[in-house]
Order: C-alpha cells, then sequence, then structure tokens
C-alpha cells in the first residue's frame, strides 16, 4: 500500500520554484492567482463600486428633476392659457376704473354725493396723482363733519356712482365733533371724519407705455454704469 510524501514547506526553495514538487507547484499558483484577483478587487473594483453608487444617486436625481420638468412643460401651455385669460380679466376690471379724462369729473361726483347726504366738507383738497405699473392713485386729503348717516349713505353714495369707485382709507380718524367730555354719542351726534382717502384709474396705452420707459430707464443706466 503506498502513501503519498508529505511537503514541508522548509524544504521548498523559493529561487528554485521550477524543482518543487508538482502539487506545491499548482498550490503555489493557485495562491499567487487568489492574491493577484484580491489585489486586482482592491485597488479597482472597490473603487468602481463607489463610483458606480454616486452615479446611481446621480441618475435618480438627475430623473427625478428631469419627470419634474416634465410635468411642468406639459403644464405650459394650460398654464399660458390660464395667464392670459387672467390678464384679459385684469384688463377688464381696469377698463371699470375711470380713465383720466373722467377724473376730474369722479372728484367732483364725491364731493356733491357727501353734500347732498347733509355733511359738512370742511376739507376736500385732491392731491397729484402717483402712477403705478397699470394705474393711478389719486391722494384726497379730507375733513368732513356728519353724523353716522350721513356716512353711511355716502358711502352708498359713492357705490352707486356709474363708474367704479375704489376709495382706500389712510390715516382717517372718526371722533365726535365738540363732544363733551364723557358725553354720550348718538346716531345723530356730530361726527368729524379727517384724513386721506385713495381713488383710482386706469391709465391709458400711451400712459402704460411711458410709465415702463421710465421704470426701465435707471435699471438701463445701471447696467452702463456696470459696464
Amino acid at each position: 500500500m503506498s502513501t503519498k510524501k508529505k511537503i514541508k514547506l522548509n524544504e521548498l526553495d523559493i529561487n528554485n520554484i521550477g524543482g518543487w514538487p508538482r502539487q506545491a507547484q499548482m498550490g503555489f499558483c493557485i495562491a499567487l492567482a487568489v492574491l493577484i484577483i484580491a489585489l486586482a478587487w482592491w485597488v479597482f473594483v472597490r473603487g468602481k463600486r463607489t463610483e458606480l453608487e454616486q452615479l446611481e444617486a446621480q441618475e435618480t436625481e438627475l430623473r427625478t428633476e428631469f419627470e419634474n420638468k416634465q410635468g411642468r412643460a406639459a403644464n405650459l401651455e394650460p398654464l399660458k392659457q390660464q395667464l392670459a385669460q387672467m390678464e384679459q380679466q385684469l384688463q377688464q376690471m381696469l377698463r371699470q376704473l375711470p380713465s383720466k379724462t373722467e377724473m376730474p369729473e369722479l372728484i367732483t361726483d364725491i364731493s356733491q354725493t357727501a353734500l347732498a347726504t347733509g355733511i359738512q366738507n370742511e376739507l376736500f383738497q385732491p392731491g397729484p396723482e402717483v402712477k403705478q405699473e397699470f394705474y393711478a392713485e389719486k391722494p384726497i386729503s379730507l375733513r368732513m363733519v356728519g353724523t353716522y348717516h350721513q356716512f353711511g349713505a355716502f358711502v352708498s353714495g359713492v357705490a352707486s356712482l356709474p363708474r367704479v369707485v375704489i376709495m382706500t382709507m389712510h390715516d382717517i380718524s372718526l371722533q365726535p365733533k365738540d363732544a363733551k367730555v364723557g358725553g354720550r354719542i348718538g346716531p345723530n351726534s356730530a361726527l368729524e371724519l379727517a384724513g386721506t382717502v385713495k381713488t383710482y384709474r386706469y391709465l391709458d396705452e400711451d400712459e402704460e407705455a411711458a410709465s415702463a420707459d421710465a421704470k426701465a430707464a435707471p435699471a438701463a443706466d445701471a447696467a452702463k454704469g456696470g459696464t
């Protein structure tokens, strides 16, 4: 019965691998191949795996961004139509405001409406216009004396004027007129309304163009100065 001869590592000469037994040579080649594969994986595959994970995350981010942009692009045309409708409605609403030529008559109508309700106009002084992008506002400094019912009738009368009148109040005070300290205020007590109201009118096309040019001029000058 034959027995295989055991190979001892201390009997192998590293400088004479060709003289090793065949079994030792095969084992050495296998170990060397495993070592080379492990080193190659460590040097190349590990780094590429990290890079692959980063690229996968970037792909997910870009895909999400693309889907969002695609959704916005799909809704772009309906949004344009909606914007056009809103602009048309805005123009229609602005056209319901008085025009430049109607403004003096409107201010007179407001003053006459107050007088018609029995209110005393102690001060009714229109100020200079302030032009905005689509409209112009006209401040009116006033001081009026009347009762609760008269002021209510005045507001109702202004609302019933032919043109839409928007009046906003600034720094308005309403207090008893010459009331005694501790006295009661009744429905017919005289009240003084003082402060500033603003009414509005729409700008015609020429005024809108001039307003846009006036606002664009400072930006253009700043751009020239920066070059």
